[in-house]
């Protein structure tokens, strides 16, 4: 039997209407739903970009606003290198240049002197950069701002900065046994455990003064000279007492190659001078010696002297050359002029005063007048002088001599390079200082004394030496 589908009951037509125009309805108002939803987020997304431009501009506004903040393009520092770098007669103020040319060329016809360098900082600017005097007596090549000489002890603060640089980003601890940082070094009674990195930087190891520098300069090896200083007795215990050192401060060194994974020089190089903008800056005899222009040693009779490679071995300690203006360029570094490279705190750590050196007082007793305490600090001296407080070191090596000077508040200050074993330009610096302090001229290059007192400081000059071999 067939069976057939039951008959599809149809709903009345007004109620397909219904259903029709209801549906309808309600796609019609999703729709809607979705373009307000979308509406909505659309406005949501323009306020968010509206605002965050409005913060990166505000951001840029106050970026502009920080010309020396180290966030700055590369560029920017480069242009900021170039202005430093540049000779500003404009900045100016207190000392009188003529004034000081003239007792300049009057110091290069005293019988001591055969070439010299000196610039001069005002305000943060370069003012002063000029050569006097021969590279090699009777040779007739002037000494010119480009000459490149020895530092001597003066390198001692290239060291302590990159020290104290390292010590800032975590990868030395100022306050711990130098025996953690530099292995090679031993001191008596087991003191390297005991003696900081500090106690190494500001010359409080407990060692008798230049320990060991007649054995470096008889071509022995500074690292096992450093070694070796475990069988000397101790003058006192680390920290406690102040004595100048060569062989043993170039731990210092060993530090940086140590921390920085590279060689000292390269590490100099990379982190200090080529930042600086000093470019004929080098940390070796090669290096001295690739220039076209630098400036041969002589004895105080003006006799040249053979260069040696001796204090180049402790590159911490005396290994740094450059020119005057490379030297004037590290001088606006330490005042604070490039804080891309050398902020506050690390100037602030190295430059602090934490041992009196009242020996200091004495080698240099004819500026009493002046001079107050002397202190050392991390590879820098610094002194109270007629109520300022000024930062400088002086070194001397075989045929050459060095000094800097300088007032961190006033950014002003004097740098000076020689080849000569002659002490006498070291007044130039208080002759400057006293003119940007306005206090009363006094001949402290003597050079109206008599010939025979010149004869005599000539003779005492290699007394104030720094360095060991300065006399030879």
């Amino acid at each position: 039997m067939r069976s057939w589908p039951a008959p599809v009951r149809r709903a009345p037509e007004s109620l397909c209407r219904k259903r029709v125009k209801h549906a309808v309805e309600s796609e019609t108002a999703a729709r809607h739903t979705v373009v307000r939803v979308g509406r909505n987020r659309l406005l949501k997304t323009r306020n968010k970009i509206a605002v965050g431009a409005g913060i990166l501009l505000m951001g840029a506004s106050l970026l502009a606003m920080r010309p020396h903040s180290p966030g700055h393009s590369a560029a920017r520092i480069a242009q900021a290198r170039l202005r430093l770098a540049s000779l500003s007669t404009d900045s100016r103020r207190d000392v009188d240049y003529r004034l000081l040319d003239s007792r300049l060329k009057q110091l290069m016809t005293k019988p001591a002197m055969v070439g010299l360098a000196v610039g001069v900082v005002e305000n943060g600017r370069i003012t002063f950069l000029q050569g006097y005097g021969e590279t090699q007596a009777g040779s007739g090549d002037p000494v010119t701002p480009e000459t490149v000489f020895r530092w001597a002890s003066v390198s001692k603060g290239v060291a302590a900065t990159m020290v104290g640089k390292l010590a800032e980003q975590g990868k030395i601890d100022l306050n711990a046994p130098v025996a953690r940082y530099a292995p090679d070094l031993k001191l008596p009674a087991g003191n390297e455990n005991r003696a900081t990195v500090g106690d190494l930087l500001s010359h409080r190891l407990g060692l008798y003064r230049n320990a060991y520098d007649n054995k470096l300069e008889e071509g022995q090896d500074p690292s096992l000279l450093r070694a070796s200083l475990v069988q000397l007795n101790a003058t006192c215990p680390p920290g406690t007492c102040w004595s100048y050192q060569n062989v043993a401060f170039d731990a210092s060194s060993e530090m940086v190659s140590r921390a920085t994974r590279m060689p000292y020089e390269q590490a100099v190089e990379r982190y200090l001078f080529n930042p600086i903008g000093m470019q004929d800056a080098s940390v070796s005899l090669a290096g001295l010696e690739s220039n076209r222009s630098w400036a041969k040693p002589h004895s105080a009779g003006k006799r040249p002297l053979p260069i040696v490679d001796t204090y180049y071995k402790v590159p911490g300690a005396g290994g740094i050359n450059s020119n005057i203006k490379d030297m004037s360029l590290w001088m606006l570094a330490q005042m604070g002029e490039m804080p891309d490279v050398l902020d506050s705190k690390v100037l602030n750590t190295i430059h602090a005063p934490y041992v009196v050196t009242p020996t200091e007082r004495g080698r240099l007793r004819k500026f009493l007048e002046r001079l107050g305490k002397a202190w050392y600090g991390y590879g820098w001296r610094s002194y109270d002088y007629a109520g300022h407080h000024i930062i400088g070191h002086r070194g001397g090596i075989a045929g050459y001599r060095s000094l800097i000077l300088f007032d961190p508040g006033r950014k002003s200050g004097v740098v000076a390079l020689w080849n000569s074993n002659t002490n006498q330009p070291g007044g130039l610096e208080f002759e400057v200082m006293d003119q940007i302090y306005h206090l009363p001229f006094r001949d402290w290059l003597e050079l109206n004394s008599s010939a025979k007192q010149n004869t005599q400081m000539i003779a005492q000059a290699d007394q104030e030496v720094e360095n060991g071999d300065a006399g030879r």
